[in-house]
This record gives structure tokens, C-alpha cells and sequence, in this order.
């Protein structure tokens, strides 16, 4: 008889199993069918039971595609057989809010060693923030934070994690009441008062759409101290405003080191949730700890934030089965629609994902990854959706609506105030950001191995070692309280960072 490929069923309904060893071609991986034609890779997909062209292929229990042809038990099931379709559309808004809120856990206390801001806000870094508000400034602000940082100065400021130039591709060429200028003016507003940074200084060229004054009109913030603006035109040119720049910081760094950490209750917390370069295994291990670790900040009285709309597309509905109330169902589902005329207007597809890499690593269309990645939410009530970078003042489980490119995303995620960043990962990461560091956790044990200097903490054991998904929640947690009391990261150690500032750029550039 055929020896057996080690496989795990994720739901009773399932008639697909997943991988966890790599099957040779001539195998039979049930044990039952017939021989596989070429090898199949760890966290790919195979068939229990005969499937008919055009019949439902379910996996955590959901549709995630229809096949495309008549498929054997034991076959491998993946692009070539399995195509994106329609999903569930019968929407339920809140339907499941007494479920969820019966999820909460009940834990103890816990507490970080944070910034307590003079404002009340409470950081787990202390940055000085260097934003252009315009691409033409963006040398002038990456020149001046190299200048200090490689300097030697901050050695004597042990409390100053670093200055960081937040530098991007626009800020004029676009129109001035639109949607791309709203989203950029929170973004940069959200970074120079985000609770991580300690002092902000505004460099513009002079004469761009993106004007100083108007958002500071527009969100407040008279206090030269803490937020100092200058233009290029203004200060003598590029070499001048540099020195400026330079001066006016070096001034600064004994106010902004004068502060010490203190402990700091763990519900002031917002802990921005993402996934990139994901694997059939990221909705088996990662993930689904990940959103333990969400359930129980929660039930601390913290925040999580959820986001990419394009990769919860397909399991939106059981997002909204768990809205706390009709608005905020509604506010995501037109999120959906939005996006789904957004991408029809640019000759897209929501289906454009996952990527070539998502799919070597086994996952096979949109609907499939979606449901793994809104298990990094966890299972507690929906207390709010959030346009891109809005300010996050709703405890509990929120949704951002961000694209699906995770350093466009993430932006979107710290301008809204999260304070640390948690990235799930099976293909592997390079991300890292500013001023809110990023903890990698890794989906498999091959991955972590592969690239320990980048990934912070090993899910697969999940999967080698039988470690619950409850454990590893717990040890997500408390490796997120570690980092916020000032823990480094491994995106940190390697100097990540300083390229992920990417807002969103919608509207047409003009």
C-alpha cells in the first residue's frame, strides 16, 4: 500500500488537505488515488475526494475556488485546476457580535515600559521626524537625518532612537480638493504626531500644492518646539537648508532625550496587523496565532488594526457577521464596492492576487488567501473601519482600508497611530519601519531558519513541534510587550526602515 504524505484537514467540510511534507512525483499522498504525475511542495493542496468540473473546492470550511476540470482524490489542486469565481455575497451584519463578544478572553493585566508624550499619548520609540512635504525636498531631508545619524552625536542621547526622513514621490502635480492631497496631509500629520516621535520638522520646497500652512491650519500645531517648518526657497537653497535642518535638531536632542521609559498599561496599546509574502501555511500557523495574540490585547482594553481591503476580499463576510453595528457593516462593505470599481477602472482584477510568489508557496486565488489573512483579527467583535491613515481612536478590533502593498499599507496603519507593527511572512521579508518597528514572524521552520537575521519569531513549530496556536498567541504577546519596552527588533538590527514610508497616491498627477 502507498505510504501516506503527511497532510492536516483544517475543517470537517474540506475536501482539500494541506500539504505539510513535499510529495515525490509517482506518490500517492492519501494513501488512495492515483499516482501524482509531478512532485507537489510542502503547503500545497490535494484533493480528499473526486471533485466535478465546476464544484465547489472548500478549505477552512469556505468556497475558495470552482475547478476547472474534473479532479481525482489525491490530485494536486492549484491554479491549473482551480479558478477564482464569485464568493458569499449574503451578507449578515452583525449576526455573530454576541459570538465575538463571547470570545473576548479573560486575562490579567499586563503593562509595557513606554513614552508617556506631555500630551498623554504613550510611545514605544522616541524618534525625531524629518517629512517633506513635497518630493522636490526629499534629498534635503534624507541628507540632513544621514548627517546626524552618522555623526556619532546621538551617542550621548541614549534615549533617541534615531531621526528619521520620511521622504516620498509627491506632494504637487495634483489637485488641490482631492482625495490625494486629503490622504497625504493625514499621513504626514499622523507621522509628525504619531506618540513614537518626540519632535517634527517640516521641510518643503516653497511653492508645491502640499503646503505647511495649510495643515497646520487644517489639524493645529502651534508649538515651534515640537513641530519647526521651513522651506528651500526660503532658507538660501539646498545646501543652506540642510544646515538649518541640522543645526535646529542638534538644538533639540537634549529636550527630546529628556524623557525615561515608565510602565504604561497595556490597553493604550495599537498594534497594526499585516501579512506579506504569504504561504499555504500563513492561515495554518502565523496567522491564526497572531490573531490569538489580537484577542487577548483586546481583552486588555488595546487595539488591533486589520487592513489591505484587497486581501480580505472573500472573507469580508465574516468580518461583518461580527460588526458591532449596522454603519460600521455598511462602511466596509462600501469599501468593497469601491474597490472593486477601483480596480475595474484601472483594468484590474480584485483576483490580481496573490502574487507569483504567493502561489510557489501554494495558495491559489484571492479568496483563499483572504481567509487566511483575516485570521490574524482574531475573533472579537468589529468596533470600527477607518478611511487610509485616519487617526485610530476606537479600542478593539478596527479595519483600515489600505491597499494590499504592504509598505503603502503600513504607512497608512502608523499614521493612524499604531505604535508597533506585527508582519506575518512564509515566502520571506525585507520590511521594516519608522518610527513603529516591525516584528516578522516567520509561518514555517524552513523560512525561519533560512533567514534568522530577519525574522523575529518561528510559527512552524506549529506544524513540526504540535506547539497549540493558544501557545504561540501568548508567546506573540508577550514578544509585542517586550518590543514595545524597547526590545529590537531584527528589522531594526538591520537598519529597515528608512524606504517603507509610502503613502498611498491616489488622484491623477497632473
Amino acid at each position: 500500500m502507498p505510504e501516506t504524505i503527511a497532510h492536516l484537514l483544517l475543517h470537517p467540510q474540506d475536501n482539500v488537505a494541506i500539504l505539510t511534507d513535499p510529495a515525490p512525483a509517482g506518490s500517492c499522498p492519501l494513501g488512495h488515488g492515483g499516482p501524482l504525475s509531478q512532485p507537489v511542495s510542502r503547503g500545497h493542496k490535494i484533493a480528499r475526494v473526486d471533485i466535478p468540473e465546476g464544484g465547489d473546492i472548500t478549505k477552512f470550511g469556505q468556497v475558495i475556488g470552482y475547478a476547472s476540470q474534473p479532479i481525482a482524490a489525491g490530485d494536486h489542486v492549484h491554479s491549473h485546476n482551480c479558478a477564482f469565481g464569485d464568493h458569499d455575497r449574503d451578507y449578515q451584519i452583525g449576526v455573530d457580535y454576541d459570538k465575538a463578544l463571547a470570545a473576548i478572553p479573560k486575562v490579567e493585566p499586563a503593562h509595557f515600559m513606554g513614552y508617556r508624550r506631555p500630551n498623554g499619548q504613550a510611545g514605544t520609540r522616541n524618534y525625531i521626524a524629518i517629512c517633506a512635504t513635497v518630493n522636490c525636498s526629499a534629498t534635503v531631508i534624507r541628507r540632513a537625518a544621514d548627517e546626524i545619524n552618522r555623526s556619532g552625536i546621538l551617542d550621548q542621547y541614549p534615549q533617541i532612537d534615531g531621526v528619521a526622513a520620511f521622504a516620498h514621490g509627491t506632494g504637487c502635480g495634483m489637485d488641490m480638493g482631492g482625495a490625494g492631497i486629503e490622504v497625504l496631509q493625514r499621513v504626514l500629520w499622523g507621522y509628525a504626531t504619531h506618540p513614537n516621535v518626540g519632535a517634527a520638522v517640516f521641510v518643503g520646497l516653497g511653492c508645491e500644492v502640499m503646503q505647511i500652512a495649510r495643515m497646520k491650519s487644517l489639524y493645529g500645531g502651534e508649538d515651534n518646539s515640537r513641530f519647526f517648518a521651513l522651506t528651500i526657497q526660503d532658507s538660501g537653497g539646498t545646501l543652506a537648508t540642510i544646515a538649518r535642518i541640522v543645526d535646529h535638531i542638534r538644538a533639540l536632542l537634549p529636550e527630546v532625550n529628556d524623557i525615561k521609559r515608565e510602565p504604561i498599561h497595556a490597553s493604550e496599546l495599537k498594534l497594526a496587523l499585516q501579512c506579506g509574502g504569504s504561504d499555504g501555511f500563513s492561515g495554518i500557523t502565523a496567522n491564526p496565532a497572531l490573531g490569538i495574540a489580537s484577542d487577548r490585547l483586546v481583552a486588555m482594553g488595546g487595539t488591533v488594526v486589520l487592513s489591505e481591503t484587497p486581501e480580505i476580499y472573500g472573507a469580508e463576510q465574516l468580518l461583518l457577521r461580527r460588526a458591532a453595528s449596522r454603519a460600521i457593516g455598511e462602511k466596509l462593505i462600501e469599501r468593497i464596492d469601491w474597490w472593486e470599481n477601483y480596480t475595474r477602472m484601472n483594468n484590474g482584477s480584485m483576483d490580481n492576487n496573490p502574487s507569483p510568489g504567493n502561489k510557489l508557496g501554494g495558495l491559489t486565488t484571492i479568496l483563499e488567501k483572504s481567509l487566511g489573512a483575516a485570521a490574524k483579527a482574531g475573533s472579537t467583535p468589529l468596533t470600527g473601519v477607518l478611511n487610509y491613515g485616519e487617526r485610530i481612536e476606537t479600542p478593539g478590533f478596527v479595519f483600515m482600508d489600505t491597499p494590499g502593498y504592504d509598505p503603502v499599507s503600513a504607512t497608512g496603519q502608523i499614521a493612524g497611530g499604531a505604535q508597533l507593527v506585527v508582519f506575518t511572512t512564509g515566502r520571506g521579508s525585507a520590511f521594516g519601519s519608522k518610527p513603529a518597528p516591525t516584528i516578522k514572524v516567520a509561518t514555517n521552520s524552513r523560512l525561519y531558519d533560512d533567514m534568522r537575521e530577519d525574522m523575529d519569531l518561528n510559527c512552524g513549530d506549529i506544524v513540526s513541534a504540535g506547539v497549540s496556536i493558544e501557545a504561540k498567541g501568548r508567546e506573540i504577546l508577550a514578544h509585542v510587550l517586550a518590543t514595545a519596552s524597547g526590545n529590537k527588533t531584527k528589522s531594526e538590527l538591520c537598519g529597515l526602515g528608512d524606504n517603507e514610508f509610502v503613502p498611498w497616491q491616489l488622484g491623477a498627477v497632473m
